[in-house]
């Protein structure tokens, strides 16, 4: 079902909510434009971060994105340092 949005005078469009609902998509996301076969498709740009985030949000409850990026971070440095791919002393 098709919803209807007016396109500004700096060529902004509005997402209605419930595609914005029903896509995830929140304020600062990015979207993504393409023509395909003379229509113009918005697909949300999903990174590994954002898509990790939707994936266990609803096991971890409400996180923010900070929290996320500082535990995906300290995984990755726990993860080289298994690998012996991470020197402490390389932080001075």
């Amino acid at each position: 079902m098709g919803r209807t949005s007016s396109v500004s005078p700096k060529g902004q469009v509005t997402i209605p909510i419930e595609i914005r609902d029903d896509f995830g998509i929140e304020p600062k996301d990015s979207v993504t434009f393409e023509v395909i076969e003379g229509r113009i498709t918005v697909t949300p740009l999903r990174t590994k971060l954002h898509e990790s985030h939707q994936r266990f949000k609803s096991r971890l409850g409400p996180v923010d994105w900070k929290t996320l990026e500082k535990a995906a971070w300290e995984e990755a440095a726990m993860n080289a340092a298994r690998e012996g791919l991470y020197d402490e002393s390389d932080q001075d």
